[in-house]
């Protein structure tokens, strides 16, 4: 089967999405298909056969069969399962609504594919320090072992929410969200 009937038919899978639930694709369990020329991009845009997929209409459906598991990133449906590559994360998080402050502040974040998701225990944040340039990537979990990269003119944004708070014997700038804090930065 050709790469290009093998999205069609995934397609074909796909309820019609006029639904706002996501469908249960952590307990769908289809054979792997093998993987399609399908790559989610570090900026978030999503590419097949090289080429931008520029129907934000699709691109959300797509998101809403993705799931992590043995073989990576995948796109399921009840019937099979594909490989596609995530370059970083498969979400970016644009923009972030910030309510309260310090203990009380709570951290609603926006993918670029629409999904919100509010940081605390569940959904936690966290901060990968890249050894080479020390630059921080900053991330924020979606749904089950998805992550979104949080843009970096939100994470700018974040800063000027930051507190400097003692966190398992250590000072850390970090932040606070649904009663729950994440350390960013040690405060040495």
């Amino acid at each position: 089967m050709s790469e290009s009937h093998k999205v069609d038919d995934l397609i074909a899978q796909l309820p019609n999405g006029e639904g706002k639930a996501l469908p249960p694709v952590h307990s769908w369990n289809p054979p792997f298909c093998g993987d399609i020329d399908m790559r989610i991009a570090r900026d978030g845009t999503w590419f097949y056969q090289g080429s931008a997929i520029n129907r934000p209409a699709m691109v959300r459906l797509f998101s809403t069969i993705l799931r992590k598991d043995e073989q990576g990133y995948v796109l399921v449906t009840p019937v099979e399962k594909v490989g596609i590559q995530v370059e970083d994360a498969p979400f970016v998080a644009i923009d972030c609504d910030v309510q309260g402050q310090r203990q009380n502040q709570v951290l609603c974040f926006t993918t670029q594919v629409g999904d919100t998701v509010e940081a605390n225990a569940d959904h936690p944040l966290r901060v990968v320090i890249d050894p080479s340039t020390q630059e921080p990537s900053p991330y924020v979990l979606v749904r089950d072992s998805l992550e979104a990269l949080i843009h970096r003119n939100v994470f700018y944004r974040l800063v000027e929410c930051m507190s400097l708070e003692h966190y398992e014997g250590v000072m850390w700038q970090g932040l606070w969200s649904g009663g729950a804090f994440f350390p960013v930065a040690r405060h040495d």
